[in-house]
């Protein structure tokens, strides 16, 4: 929708400033395997010449099986990682220059996949105001930002809970106010649903939409489950460390015979769809719904 509103105004005649908040040139990391004297193994290149420009405000999914490099590449975009080759720049700021470090990890949020690997408090609230007491936030603001970062993320009724009694789903939208209440401008959330339930993975992914289309904060989903990348306004599909496809999610889901060769898995409606399509019926390439793919076929069936 966003993509929409901004080629309108364009039309218009308005002038639109356009502000990366991750932009990278040629970023190549490489692995460096040694043995136990400390003798160069072997080297892989986990992400291969990667050129991104991902605005402000946007909603952006990387696609990619298990060693694609879609999670080497996330861990840049926190300054985890440093490129050994090209560069990555986060609202501006070089992530190889060590003075950076600190502002980048402010603006860019990290949740992980395990969100018990993330969870430090034994309730809830204080959980979620470790972040921003760290950074010397004063107490007052801090309670502030635990609040309305519960209530964005629909678990403020949970507030006084013990973060073991939760679901796994609840556990990641709690991981998520976390990172939200230190009020960063963007969060990069790698394969955040991979350990949940469909319910749970439910849960995350509309908590995660909420923030994008609210609080306009800039959304980097790291996933290899396609259905989560349907509201996303881009969609970048890596293999072996370099960016294969781009495009709009109707675009990506329109080319089912290439995500196939990627080994990635499509929707069972996307896959129906094509089906159809291939068997002689006028449906739609690149259907991203259940309720897209009936409205089609009570238009061919009227």
């Amino acid at each position: 929708m966003k993509v929409y509103i901004r080629h309108f105004l364009q039309k218009k005649g308005w002038k639109l400033i356009d502000m990366s908040m991750i932009k990278t040139k040629k970023l190549t990391f490489e692995y460096i395997h040694r043995d136990e004297e400390g003798n160069v193994e072997g080297i892989t290149k986990a992400v291969d010449g990667v050129d991104l420009d991902i605005k402000e405000g946007d909603f952006i999914a990387i696609l990619g099986h298990n060693g694609s490099g879609k999670s080497t590449l996330a861990k840049h975009m926190n300054a985890i990682l440093s490129p050994s080759e090209g560069t990555i720049y986060v609202a501006g700021m070089d992530t190889r220059d060590e003075k950076n470090i600190w502002d980048i990890r402010k603006n860019a949020g990290m949740v992980f996949q395990n969100p018990d690997n993330q969870i430090i408090g034994q309730v809830v609230e204080e959980d979620v105001g470790f972040g921003p007491e760290n950074m010397g936030v004063p107490t007052k603001e801090i309670w502030q930002r635990v609040e309305e970062s519960l209530k964005a993320v629909g678990m403020y009724a949970y507030r006084k809970h013990s973060p073991n009694k939760l679901s796994g789903g609840q556990k990641q939208r709690v991981s998520i106010a976390g990172v939200l209440a230190m009020h960063p401008k963007c969060i990069v959330l790698d394969e955040p649903t991979a350990m949940l339930d469909p319910q749970g993975r439910k849960e995350v992914i509309r908590a995660v939409r909420a923030l994008n289309e609210v609080e306009n904060i800039t959304v980097i989903l790291i996933t290899h489950y396609m259905e989560e990348v349907v509201y996303a306004d881009k969609v970048f599909v890596m293999d072996k460390g370099q960016i294969r496809m781009e495009g709009t999610p109707k675009e990506i889901f329109s080319q089912v015979d290439e995500l196939q060769k990627l080994r990635l898995t499509v929707p069972q409606v996307t896959l129906l769809a094509e089906e159809c399509r291939k068997a002689g019926m006028p449906f739609s390439k690149g259907i991203l719904t259940t309720k897209e793919f009936m409205e089609e076929l009570q238009c061919l069936l009227s």
